[in-house]
This record gives C-alpha cells, sequence and structure tokens, in this order.
C-alpha cells in the first residue's frame, strides 16, 4: 500500500475518532444542569478542550442569597480515563494541561477560585468568600460531573491552589482517590514567624549577609531609586493611590529576601557597594517587580489577601534592620504583607487553620506533597508523618517554580509514580522525565 496513502486514511480515522469523542462529550454536557460550554481551541490539535459557565451558589448553605458563574476548562481524554481537577488559587487567565494530567492521560476540570477573575458575583460579597465556600464550589463539579467520568479522581494545585487541594480534602474527604500539592503553604498565624526562621538561615551566612547589605544599600540611595521608579511607573500607566510610592517602595525592599529565595535567584548575581545605580536597580525590578503594590495588581489580588486576612494567614516583614532607614512604614512592629480591598478591617480567625494542621498529622492519607528545599513558602510546608499513607518529596535545590515532578530525581519520580499506581490501581504508561 502507498505510504502516503496509509498516512492519510490514518489521519482521517485519528479526525473521525475525535469527531465522535467531542460529539459523545458534548451531548453529556448538554445533560447538565446549569452548564453551559464552548469548545475552544487547544495548543495540542489532540485535545479536545472546553470553556464552561458553572452556576455555583454564592452561599452553598442558602442558594436564595444569588448566585455567579465559576469559570472552569475541560480537557476531555476518555471515558475510562481517570480525572484530574486542578485547584486554582487566584485567577485563570488560560488552560494548561497539568503534568499530572499529562502522567496519567486523564481527563481535566481546571477550576477557577471563586472571586477571582471571572468567577465573580455582581457584587462582592467578602463574607462568603471562605474556604468552606470555596471548597463547596469544587463539590458541586466534582458532583456534576460524577456520572461522565466514573474511574478514578485525583486532586492537585500549585502554591495556593496546593493549599486549596488541601483543604478540599480536609472538607470533602471522599471526592479524589489522590491529592498531589505543590509547594503549598499551610500556616499558622496571620503572622506565620516560620517565615523569619527560614529567611534567617537558609542558604549560606554569606549569602543572607550579601542580601541584608542590598537592602541597606536601597534604603540609603532612596532619592535616586524613587526617582527611577517614578519615571518607569508614569511610562507603564502605574498608578499608586492605596500605597504612596514611598510606602511601595520600603515595601518592595522588604520583600526582597522572600522574593529572591522563593524564585531561585543566584547570590552572585546581588549587587554590592561596587555596582553601579543601574545595576542596582536592573537587579531590584527583576527579583522583586514594583508592580506588586501597584493600584491595579493589589486589586487584582485582593480577594487573595482578603483570605490571608481573615483565615488563611499569611506573612509580615522583619524590620529589626532597618528601622532607622524606613520613612513611611511604622517602626513599631513589623508591617504585614495583606492589603484588603478598599482598606476594609477584617479580623483574622485561626480555628480552621489549627482544625487543618492536627487533621493533616491524623486523617491526611494519600496526600503527595512536593517542596523545593530552596522556596521561602517551604517555610510552611506540612510536616512530615511517616505513621501516614501519604508521601513528602522535598526537592533538594528547587524553589517555587521548579518543584516539580519532571525535575524529580529518578529515586523519587519512581517513588511517586509506584505510590500513585497503588493507589489508583492503574499501570502509568507516560513519562514526564524523557530518557532520564
Amino acid at each position: 500500500m502507498n505510504t502516503k496513502f496509509l498516512t492519510l486514511v490514518l489521519l482521517l480515522w485519528t479526525s473521525l475518532c475525535l469527531t465522535a469523542q467531542s460529539l459523545n462529550i458534548e451531548d453529556r454536557l448538554t445533560q447538565l444542569p446549569d452548564v453551559t460550554f464552548e469548545k475552544i481551541k487547544s495548543s495540542k490539535n489532540s485535545d479536545i478542550t472546553y470553556k464552561l459557565k458553572i452556576k455555583q451558589p454564592i452561599d452553598h448553605s442558602n442558594p436564595e442569597k444569588g448566585f455567579f458563574f465559576q469559570k472552569v476548562y475541560l480537557t476531555h481524554q476518555g471515558f475510562d480515563s481517570p480525572t484530574v481537577i486542578v485547584t486554582q488559587g487566584y485567577q485563570m487567565k488560560k488552560n494548561r494541561k497539568n503534568e499530572v494530567t499529562k502522567l496519567l492521560n486523564a481527563n481535566q476540570i481546571n477550576v477557577e477560585h471563586r472571586y477571582f477573575g471571572e468567577s465573580q458575583p455582581e457584587t462582592l460579597n467578602y463574607k462568603h468568600l471562605n474556604l468552606k465556600q470555596a471548597t463547596a464550589d469544587l463539590h458541586h463539579i466534582r458532583t456534576l460531573f460524577d456520572k461522565i467520568y466514573t474511574k478514578k479522581w485525583i486532586s492537585t494545585g500549585i502554591s495556593k491552589g496546593g493549599s486549596t487541594t488541601i483543604f478540599y480534602k480536609y472538607f470533602y474527604p471522599n471526592d479524589v482517590d489522590a491529592s498531589i500539592s505543590y509547594v503549598a503553604p499551610l500556616t499558622n498565624a496571620f503572622e506565620d514567624t516560620r517565615i523569619y526562621d527560614f529567611l534567617n538561615t537558609v542558604g549560606t551566612k554569606e549569602c543572607r549577609e550579601k542580601i541584608k547589605k542590598y537592602q541597606i544599600q536601597l534604603l540609603q540611595r532612596r532619592e535616586e531609586i524613587l526617582n527611577i521608579i517614578k519615571l518607569y511607573s508614569e511610562k507603564a500607566g502605574w498608578k499608586h493611590t492605596y500605597l504612596s510610592l514611598e510606602e511601595v517602595f520600603e515595601y518592595a525592599v522588604l520583600e526582597y529576601p522572600f522574593g529572591f529565595w522563593q524564585w531561585g535567584n543566584n547570590c552572585d548575581e546581588i549587587p554590592d557597594e561596587n555596582s553601579t545605580l543601574e545595576e542596582i536597580v536592573i537587579h531590584f525590578f527583576t527579583v522583586d517587580p514594583i508592580s506588586l503594590f501597584n493600584d491595579k495588581s493589589i486589586k487584582k489580588y485582593g480577594s487573595h489577601y482578603y483570605q490571608a486576612a481573615t483565615e488563611m494567614g499569611y506573612y509580615g516583614y522583619q524590620i529589626k534592620d532597618f528601622k532607622d532607614l524606613l520613612v513611611s512604614l511604622p517602626k513599631d512592629k513589623n508591617p504585614h504583607a495583606t492589603f484588603l480591598p478598599n482598606k476594609m478591617k477584617a479580623d483574622f480567625d485561626g480555628r480552621l487553620l489549627d482544625k487543618l494542621h492536627r487533621w493533616t498529622q491524623t486523617d491526611g492519607n494519600k496526600f503527595i506533597y512536593i517542596y523545593g528545599e530552596m522556596d521561602t513558602w517551604t517555610a510552611c510546608a506540612v510536616p512530615e508523618n511517616d505513621k501516614l499513607d501519604s508521601e513528602w518529596f522535598m526537592m533538594k535545590g528547587k524553589h517555587h517554580g521548579s518543584a516539580r515532578i519532571k525535575n524529580m530525581t529518578k529515586e523519587n519520580y519512581k517513588r511517586l509514580c509506584a505510590t500513585l499506581e497503588r493507589w489508583l490501581d492503574i499501570k502509568i504508561e507516560n513519562s514526564l522525565q524523557g530518557n532520564r
């Protein structure tokens, strides 16, 4: 048979199969109550992907209070495949295939967090932005798709999304068969001081000293650097009314070590006393984006700050080494890293966190926790416990963006796959590590 003809036949057959799959899943999506969908183009032609809008109660315990539509992306692999529900912590600009989905050759349901992005009610009543309601959103989605995808279910998330994975299993322990949580902090207070302990011990003493000297140098050259920030902000169209430009500068200086370690920066690249002003400022903007503290960014992450300030906890900034150089921020206490919407007042309630910490050590089974050794958020990692049927992977030299399955050692990768095969009763055929 002619090779070109055979290739054409195979391509036609693949296309027909994908069309049949698409029609089949679309028939089933049509039957779901309060769900609208549209097929979207995927980065891979073989993926069948839809953007969904799912009607959710603002208050799951009292649906009469109104509703909103939650944005969800569905990537359909097959009805006989496992399903991965990705628990986002923020807004979701576009769909991405998680590496767990690729590893398991699974369907993926990618869920934007309530009160972020497109998943917001017309009026933001922050009273209903809490973990009980957010995980109820996930449970509702899981229940909707229960009859469509009947094989094993896995939840996974990264960073705040990884924390959401933990909370989801806590509130709905029977929804999924395994949970994979990446670089997920589980704080213990409104101001988790374990962050300070981490920053005071991570890396080498020489590097930590170099970081402090650089922060001092930034504050000492305040006027020069502020002028540059002002010009840059004007060109970028940034507004600074929530925080003054002077406050933005000081917050950014205090944030520097957190961001430095979180994203795996190189100590050799930190400017010293012999560096030019240009080198000092370029490094500052690269490691610690000033844009985090402008009005647009603060508004964008307002829901996150509300959650941190009320029940998730967060961190602050140590100022003991910089008190004499601070001008705009208070010197009598550590400034906190939350910026509540409209500068509203909110009280922190740590009771849920207390319960979560106890639960992870007594009932937190079938979790895979992945952390980067150098990541600042690892200060708030869930503690290892060999009495549980769970696995911890502390990835040496990795940070918030590189602590991933694909970057594991061969030994740890095999351990992770063996664990998932045992929990899910499957055989993993795919590989995320190529020929390693």
